[in-house]
């Protein structure tokens, strides 16, 4: 058996530890001790040391190798995690792109649907206004051509227009009353639409309307 002789302090490095733990190993009797020269050595059985060395080492190698297994195991679960999160991201993905498609086709059909109230009502007013503008005109081609005779102006406030001063004149209504009449028809032409004005020239549709609150 090899042995040999260190100070404690070589001990507790050759065993990895503190002195402190190699005073205890010398109290319990697990290390023997011999004086030199009147100074406490540590008698250290080589052999055993040796094959202490190689059992730690065998041991650090075990934990190193169930180490390095560990850390493979929870590499392979997160690639498999990733992998999995891949997916749900390509899911949501397309998910999201059909949900975009589908919103602008509802938008473009909104879009088309009020493009096409808008074009109906457009040539709604259009017709209307182009009926409006040709009943004015022939009403004034009429007037123009007319004697004022009481028998005429009957026949005029048959038609669905008639200037306001021919509606007045035939009510008898004075040509004082009359002006301030008239001024009250422009004043509220913009916002009553019994009142039509063309080339500023004030028109009645007798046969739509009432026009009795705007007259007496």
């Amino acid at each position: 058996m090899a042995t040999k002789k260190v100070s404690v302090s070589d001990a507790a490095t050759f065993f990895g530890v503190s002195k402190e733990a190699i005073h205890n190993r010398i109290r319990r009797g697990s290390l023997d001790v011999a004086l030199v020269d009147g100074i406490k050595m540590v008698v250290i059985n080589t052999d055993e040391a040796a094959k202490q060395v190689r059992k730690t080492v065998s041991k650090a190698s075990a934990q190193s190798d169930k180490y390095y297994q560990l850390l493979a195991e929870q590499n392979r679960k997160l690639q498999e995690r990733v992998a999995e999160l891949e997916v749900e991201t390509r899911t949501l993905r397309d998910q999201k792109e059909q949900m975009l498609i589908e919103e602008r086709k509802k938008i473009e059909q909104i879009y088309k649907d009020r493009d096409e109230q808008l074009k109906t009502v457009l040539s709604t007013l259009s017709t209307q206004f182009m009926l409006t503008q040709q009943t004015v005109q022939e009403v004034e081609h009429l007037e123009a051509e007319i004697e004022e005779t009481p028998a005429v102006l009957e026949v005029v406030l048959k038609s669905k227009i008639i200037s306001l001063r021919k509606y007045m004149k035939k009510l008898d209504i004075s040509e004082k009353k009359q002006g301030k009449i008239e001024k009250k028809f422009r004043k509220l032409s913009k916002k009553d639409n019994r009142i039509i004005i063309k080339n500023n020239k004030l028109y009645v549709d007798i046969k739509k309307f009432n026009y009795d609150d705007l007259i007496f």
